[in-house]
């Protein structure tokens, strides 16, 4: 199957190169264990954009964007049953990685970096059944730290639910 077909519907100036190797995304983070963390949830997840986009405050610096929607169901909800803060948290986690290695592939870097922090506000709740949208920039990446931003839209209520910052390092050599 080419990169063509399978990145069909995902808007951006990203290549089919980048896009068709973020489509898979659970491939990506599951890595053949199908019962790992979350899987559930990181299969619904749809990629719907990726650009690499000059920085509107440094114009020679580039950015990526990633964009990926999802809808609230059951398995990510806490006892109230608007969506668990540990679901938004692993949310921007996967999504934020997203925008890293969208512009990491298109500069033509292939490293594996590995989560410092995660900064995440939450601003409102998110009930089952309302769509979201994950808009992912990346803020810096150098040769040893990289971070994004994060935000989580409800297109059901146009609000805000919650925003994270990642930073991600590339992994300490093994001894």
């Amino acid at each position: 199957m080419s990169s063509a077909i399978v990145t069909v519907g995902i808007s951006g100036n990203g290549s089919e190169e980048v896009k068709a190797h973020l489509k898979d995304i659970p491939k990506l983070f599951l890595n053949n264990r199908p019962n790992s963390f979350a899987a559930s949830v990181i299969t619904r997840l749809s990629l719907t954009e990726v650009s690499i986009k000059s920085n509107a405050v440094e114009p020679q610096r580039k950015e990526g964007l990633v964009v990926h929607t999802i809808t609230v169901e059951e398995d990510m909800v806490n006892g109230g049953g608007n969506i668990h803060g540990g679901c938004s948290a692993f949310l921007i986690d996967v999504c934020s990685t997203a925008s890293i290695m969208a512009l990491k592939i298109s500069q033509g870097l292939a490293t594996l970096d590995v989560s410092q922090s995660l900064n995440i506000v939450y601003h409102a709740p998110a009930a089952i059944g309302e769509s979201l949208r994950i808009v992912n920039t990346t803020m810096t990446v150098g040769r040893r730290v990289a971070s994004a931003r994060t935000e989580i839209w409800s297109e059901t209520h146009h609000r805000l639910v919650a925003s994270g910052v990642h930073i991600k390092m590339e992994p300490s050599p093994t001894k």
